[in-house]
């Protein structure tokens, strides 16, 4: 349903608020489904990170993707709706001791391993627990992205992985580890990529790892694990909905060399449900100076702090206006200067109670959302939810 359209059902609502179109959400797992299907041995793990409201979650479970999380609560989310244990795979640089003991005892898949250090602190409270912890290393495979340079981990200078110099003494380490079993790789460039060039690097230097664990004699690497990072359209929305899920699947089909019997695991965020998501805030003033005619809205980078974080960029739509159209200043009412959405952004003539959507806002809105200046984190509703 096109966004216009729920003009009414907007207004109604005390602002701001996120709208999930979860009609798109469904598209878009079945886009998933349909492209993964057709390559055998291929999974997918939901980057929960990218959005944890609950009623998107259990839409994602439900399609059949596992999760890909980075904290102790985002396993106990996933666990609370619906998501099998051994469908989890638990990743991030620092792991406290209650997260890695909350994994162990559900039983989740496996660990990606950041460290030598880490992987001692499981092999440790694995043993203490009589269990076997399944690990992959996450390797830094020092291979740059067309992407922000906020939003890069493949690079030697960022503090995610082990060097890819370092990957052999770190397998050998774990073989020495009764505690520990070593099933995989695991690798993540960065977000927000949309040329096909930077997964096809990916995949050559995966292959030459391979190469290299072979000579030395290790032959066994049940996983593979390419991370996510595909990027979404946040000029037009409307024109690119759904991400180009079939170019980047077949990257990986024609490039990466699996081994026989090999899982090749993805653990897509942004690409799911950033196309979904809408921050709704209204208007409160225009405020007209020398130089400058600003609109001032409810929302703020307490809703959505991509672009004072990234300068990112997102689609603002006045959904109350066909007005002619007038530049302004899109702006929030926290005490920051960077609390800007656009500046000199053309919109239609914009008053006071003017509805705006601020599109594209599925991945890293809620999610990151915060309560500085005291603000109240805000509700969220489905199409559904709308229309009932």
């Amino acid at each position: 349903m096109n966004i216009s359209e729920l003009k009414g059902c907007f207004e109604t609502r005390q602002t701001p608020f996120y709208y999930y179109d979860t009609q798109l959400l469904a598209e878009t797992l079945a886009a998933i489904k349909g492209e993964t299907d057709v390559h055998e041995g291929y999974h997918l793990h939901y980057a929960v990170k990218a959005c944890a409201n609950p009623k998107i979650l259990r839409m994602i479970q439900q399609a059949g993707f596992g999760a890909d999380c980075v904290s102790g609560g985002e396993i106990r989310l996933c666990l609370q709706n619906g998501f099998p244990a051994d469908e989890i795979v638990f990743a991030g640089v620092g792991k406290a001791d209650w997260e890695i003991e909350l994994a162990l005892e559900a039983g989740i898949q496996y660990f990606n391993v950041e460290s030598i250090p880490e992987l001692e602190v499981i092999a440790d409270i694995a043993k203490r627990m009589g269990k076997v912890a399944e690990v992959c290393f996450r390797i830094n495979p020092d291979v740059g992205a067309h992407t922000h340079a906020g939003i890069t981990t493949g690079l030697a200078e960022n503090k995610f992985g082990i060097s890819k110099e370092d990957m052999l003494s770190a397998v050998r380490t774990s073989q020495k580890l009764s505690s520990v079993r070593f099933v995989g790789l695991h690798f993540h460039i960065g977000s927000q990529i949309l040329e096909m060039d930077d997964f096809e690097a990916l995949c050559s230097r995966i292959n030459e790892l391979q190469d290299k664990l072979e000579a030395a004699g290790i032959a066994e690497v049940r996983n593979i694990n390419v991370g996510g990072g595909l990027g979404i359209d946040y000029d037009d929305p409307d024109k690119h909905p759904v991400p180009d899920f079939k170019a980047y699947f077949d990257t990986y089909a024609r490039h990466l060399k699996l081994r026989p019997g090999q899982h090749l695991h993805f653990e897509l965020g942004r690409a799911v449900v950033g196309q979904c998501g809408s921050l709704i805030t209204r208007c409160l003033y225009v405020k007209k100076t020398k130089t400058k005619q600003f609109a001032i809205v409810d929302g703020s980078m307490t809703e959505l702090i991509r672009p004072a974080l990234y300068d990112a960029h997102h689609l603002i739509q006045n959904i109350s206006s066909d007005d002619a159209l007038q530049t302004y200043d899109v702006v929030g009412p926290v005490c920051e200067s960077s609390d800007v959405f656009a500046k000199d952004y053309p919109l239609p003539e914009t008053r006071r109670g003017h509805i705006l959507a601020i599109r594209s806002a599925g991945a890293y809105g809620e999610t990151m959302a915060s309560q500085y200046n005291c603000r109240a984190l805000p509700a969220s509703y489905t199409l559904e939810e709308l229309l009932s």
